[in-house]
C-alpha cells in the first residue's frame, strides 16, 4: 500500500465507521482494488491481532530490504515510511535485533544500519498465536518421552521457533511449564539408550538383536527383530516388531528389553499397514481378540458421575437409572483387562454381563476374602 493511500485513510477513518461507509469511501477515492479490503478494515477497525503482526511484519520486511540493498535504513526513515512514532521505529529496529537475530550495526558515516554477516535473511514462516499455542502444548505433552536427548532438542527447536517465528511477548515454554504438566502413573520404566535405539531403528527402518525377558517364564531370549511401531499404551512403552525368531508380529515391553544392538540380519517385511492395524486393534485396549461378548457394567449412584465422563470404549452406552445409577455397556473379548478394571471400583461396580466375567469376579472377591478375613491376615501374625 503506498504512503498516500495509508494517510487517506488513517486521516478518514474513524473507529465507529460501518464496513459500507468504508467502502464507499474506499471508492470516492478509487483504491478499492489497490488492495484486500476486508483485511484492511479489520486491522484498521482494531480486530485481529494477527492483522496487526502481518503490518509489523511488513515494516521488518522493508527494513531488511533496505539492508540488503545498501540504503543504509535508520529509524528516521522506518518511522518516515511508515508514519509511526520514532519510538516504535527504534522499537522494531530492536526487536530484529534480539528476537530475530539479526546482525544490525549502526554506521555513523552512513547514519543508517547495515548487516554485519550479509548472509542473514529474514526468517519467512510467521506462526500466529494459536499455532504457537498448539506447539507449545505438543513440547508439554512430550514430557513423557524417556529420551532426555530428544526432549532437549525438541525444546532448543521450538526455542528458536518461537523466538524467530513469533511476535508475541506472552506465551514461552517456561510459562507453560508452569501451568501445563503430565503425570503418569502405574508405568513400566523405560531405559533411555534403548527407546532412543529403538527410534532411530525404526525411523531408518533397520533390524536390531535384543535381549528379551518374559516375567511369565522367567526367560531371557535373544531375538533379531525389525521395528514397525512404537507405541505408548496407558503410560509404557511397547514396540511392535517383525520378529525373525517366531516369524510374525511380536509386542515387546520395553521395559523388558535387557540388552539392544544392531543385527546383521537381514529381515524384509511387506508394507502391510492393514495387518499391523489389525494387530494394535486385537492386542492393545479392551477390544480384543475375535470372540466379542456385550459387557453390562452397573455402577453405584456415588461413582456414577465419574463413569460418566469416561470413555471405556468408543461403542459405549450409559443408562441413568431413577436412584442415580448409571449401566455402562460395551463390546469386549479379553475379559481380564475389564476385570481389573472392575475391581478398582470395589462395591461400587456390579458385573451383570457376560456371566463368566461375573463369575470371575465374584472368585477373586472370594480370594481376597480368604487374605483378608480376621484372624488370617498378616497383621494379626506381627
Amino acid at each position: 500500500m503506498t504512503k498516500e493511500v495509508r494517510k487517506i485513510f488513517r486521516n478518514h477513518f474513524f473507529r465507529g465507521a460501518s464496513k459500507q461507509h468504508f467502502f464507499e469511501l474506499s471508492s470516492i477515492y478509487q483504491y478499492k482494488h489497490v488492495f484486500n479490503f476486508d483485511e484492511l478494515f479489520i486491522f484498521l477497525r482494531g480486530g485481529k491481532k494477527f492483522m496487526s503482526a502481518k503490518v509489523i511484519y511488513e515494516r521488518f520486511l522493508w527494513f531488511h530490504t533496505q539492508v540488503k540493498q545498501g540504503n543504509f535504513p535508520s529509524t528516521t526513515s522506518l518511522a518516515a515510511h511508515f508514519e509511526i512514532s520514532p519510538k516504535t521505529a527504534q522499537r522494531d529496529i530492536e526487536f530484529m535485533r534480539n528476537r530475530l537475530y539479526a546482525p544490525l550495526q549502526y554506521d555513523p558515516s552512513h547514519r543508517g544500519y547495515r548487516y554485519e554477516d550479509d548472509s542473514y535473511q529474514l526468517p519467512g514462516l510467521w506462526l500466529k498465536e494459536s499455532e504457537v499455542v498448539s506447539l507449545l502444548v505438543s513440547a508439554r505433552l512430550a514430557a513423557t518421552i524417556p529420551d532426555g536427548a530428544l526432549k532437549s532438542s525438541l525444546q532448543k527447536f521450538l526455542n528458536q521457533i518461537f523466538s524467530l517465528h513469533t511476535l508475541s511477548t506472552t506465551l514461552s515454554l517456561e510459562q507453560l511449564h508452569r501451568k501445563v504438566s503430565v503425570k503418569n502413573i502405574e508405568y513400566y520404566r523405560t531405559d533411555e539408550k534403548v527407546y532412543h535405539q529403538i527410534l532411530d531403528a525404526l525411523l531408518h527402518n533397520r533390524p536390531l538383536r535384543i535381549e528379551y525377558y518374559s516375567p511369565h517364564t522367567g526367560a531371557q531370549t535373544r531375538r533379531d527383530i525389525l521395528p514397525l511401531h512404537l507405541l505408548a499404551y496407558m503410560g509404557t512403552w511397547h514396540l511392535i516388531a517383525h520378529c525373525q525368531m517366531r516369524n510374525e508380529l511380536r509386542d515387546f515391553a520395553l521395559s523388558r528389553i535387557r540388552g539392544i544392538e544392531p543385527s546383521s540380519c537381514a529381515i524384509s517385511v511387506a508394507d502391510d499397514r492393514r495387518s499391523l492395524t489389525e494387530y494394535l486393534r486385537e492386542h492393545f485396549g479392551i477390544l480384543r481378540g475375535a470372540a466379542i461378548n456385550e459387557v453390562t457394567i452397573r455402577f453405584a449412584p456415588a461413582i456414577a458421575p465419574w463413569i460418566q465422563e469416561q470413555v471405556w470404549h468408543p461403542r459405549q452406552q450409559i443408562a441413568c437409572e431413577t436412584d442415580g445409577a448409571v449401566i455402562l455397556s460395551f463390546p469386549a473379548s479379553d475379559l481380564r483387562e475389564v476385570k481389573r478394571e472392575v475391581l478398582r471400583y470395589g462395591a461400587q461396580a456390579e458385573v451383570i454381563a457376560p456371566p463368566a466375567l461375573r463369575n470371575e469376579i465374584a472368585a477373586e472377591i472370594k480370594k481376597m476374602q480368604n487374605i483378608y478375613l480376621v484372624g488370617h491376615s498378616m497383621g494379626d501374625q506381627v
